[in-house]
């Protein structure tokens, strides 16, 4: 091998153990425990507010709502808070078919007492998927406010 090969060689090798170095920082840094967020810089904090500040100014009609849920999260003790983080993540998976049922379940059980919610779920579980259809036509979902 000439000089010029052996030292394209060595730059090579050193480069890509720069980049697997680069690469190792990165997957360190996503797993290393991250400061209160008192002890974080204000890039940082910046940062992690951004898309909320995003949604807030693109939706003025929904400021209200969303000013609702910030409250009613800051209230809730942790177990609640985990209890919402799994029905979100359910939420998140599932078909927009079921999503319109749930939604028209939920609309038409906020009117209800507990005891006429126990039986419409009663109801509901023993309904076929075309009665469970039907039945959401019958009782459509409002637009969200």
């Amino acid at each position: 091998m000439d000089k010029t090969r052996l030292f394209l060689v060595a730059c090579l090798l050193l480069l890509s153990g720069g980049v697997l170095a680069a690469d190792q920082d990165k997957r360190d840094a996503a797993t290393a425990p991250l400061p209160a967020w008192e002890q974080l810089s204000a890039e940082q904090r910046a940062l992690l507010v951004a898309p909320l500040r995003e949604r807030w100014n693109a939706n003025p009609a929904e400021r209200a709502r969303m000013y609702h849920h910030a409250e009613r999260w800051h209230e809730m003790t942790p177990e609640q808070r985990k209890h919402a983080r799994r029905g979100m993540r359910h939420w998140e998976h599932m078909s927009p078919e079921r999503r319109s049922e749930m939604k028209a379940l939920f609309q038409a059980m906020r009117a209800m007492t507990p005891e006429q919610r126990k039986e419409l779920r009663k109801r509901w579980h023993a309904m076929t998927p075309e009665q469970r259809r039907e039945w959401v036509e019958a009782n459509p979902p409002t637009t969200p406010r």
